[in-house]
């Protein structure tokens, strides 16, 4: 039996901006989703989702900086540094009730 996973309700009015942004760009949108359930490099985003891979790596840094993204590398036997980027977030439900913006954000704990 799963357990159920909290949400997490943001309370920073620059947060809650940010997060707003991010959720209206749709490259955006479309790396969190691919990036769910298993860590992907940049490139596999990029041919997956048609995305052109210098606005991947744009979205990536955007994401990351916003906390909405994790970041795990290595380094292969010939010294090339490779990265995989995995989607800190499960859900997102925002409301606005004329004065005041309500974001809760359920992580991403796969």
């Amino acid at each position: 039996m799963q357990a159920l996973i909290s949400a997490r309700k943001i309370e920073d009015d620059l947060k809650k901006d940010a997060i707003l942004e991010v959720m209206s760009d749709k490259y955006c949108r479309a790396i969190l989703e691919i990036s769910m359930e298993k860590p992907k490099s940049a490139m596999e985003i990029s041919v997956e989702t048609k995305i052109p891979i210098s606005t991947v790596y744009r979205r990536l840094q955007t994401l990351h900086d916003n906390k909405l993204l994790g970041i795990s590398g290595s380094i292969s036997d010939d010294g090339k540094k490779y990265f995989l980027y995995k989607s800190k977030i499960k859900a997102i439900a925002t409301s606005f009730n004329g004065s005041e913006v309500e974001i809760e954000v359920v992580p991403n704990i796969s």
